[in-house]
């Protein structure tokens, strides 16, 4: 495996900003936000700015929030604006909980059924979409699917070479089952961050950069690789904290923690 950088990471730089930061910390993958992808003025010029720094697409965060009412047709942007980035990886946070609503499993059928209804847009485009359950805690507002086992058995009522599964650290850590779901799981993805105590206030920004935290990731890191994935480890770290500190720092930082704990350097 070799090291990623997910740039929400390096929240304030552009998409060519955050591509010529990795390239000067020898990373030679970066995962993109749809946001930034807009922001450097459409898929085929962030497409080339990752070009020019010598680097290729991990994946593009994100599709999904099929509870919503334009979650499926947004979706289906997410997916062109995918595979004119040249990635094959579409990342799905699925949605919470439809306003007004505490009906979990109509919510979670709706979450299905959007992917169901856009499986065929992303078989033409080469994209597969991968499922990334997040942690309960966040059930309500942005996705019902909240452990690894229940995305591992929404993955595998569709095609094995279309949908499968993301593994981020910061949502999994904590379930007595992980090594277990971890096995049998088609991975699409692994995302490290850490989880660190105290938890600040606004638990969606409080991650930690890898070995900051409680989250044991070489115990994650060997499972993953036990099960056959070999793809990128994308460091995606979500804090106002992180994101106040020079980028280049945190670049130089996390590849010296992922190497330490994981044995993971720029090279693979």
């Amino acid at each position: 495996m070799r090291l990623a950088l997910n740039q929400i990471t390096t929240n304030r730089w552009s998409v060519r900003e955050a591509a010529e930061g990795c390239a000067r910390a020898g990373i030679g993958a970066i995962g993109l936000w749809r946001d930034k992808v807009a922001a450097a003025g459409g898929a085929a010029a962030a497409a080339r700015a990752v070009r020019d720094a010598g680097l290729t697409v991990s994946s593009l965060c994100r599709g999904g929030f099929f509870t919503a009412p334009d979650g499926i047709a947004d979706t289906r942007r997410a997916i062109a604006e995918a595979a004119a980035l040249g990635t094959d990886l579409l990342v799905l946070v699925c949605g919470g909980l439809p306003d007004g609503s505490r009906d979990l499993p109509a919510a979670r059928a709706m979450v299905h059924d959007g992917i169901a209804a856009v499986l065929d847009d992303a078989a033409a485009a080469g994209v597969r979409l991968g499922i990334e359950p997040l942690h309960p805690m966040f059930c309500a507002d942005r996705s019902v699917i909240t452990t690894l086992g229940e995305a591992n058995r929404l993955a595998e009522r569709f095609p094995a070479d279309r949908v499968g599964v993301v593994v981020d650290a910061y949502h999994v850590w904590w379930d007595p089952c992980v090594e277990q779901e971890i096995a049998r799981a088609r991975i699409l993805a692994f995302h490290i961050d850490d989880w660190v105590l105290p938890l600040p206030e606004g638990a969606l920004l409080g991650r930690g950069l890898p070995g900051e935290g409680r989250a044991d990731l070489p115990r994650l890191y060997r499972a993953v690789a036990a099960a056959g994935y070999t793809g990128p480890v994308e460091v995606e770290v979500l804090s106002e904290r992180v994101w106040a500190m020079p980028p280049d720092e945190v670049l130089e930082r996390l590849v010296a923690e992922a190497d330490a704990l994981l044995g993971v350097s720029r090279s693979g």
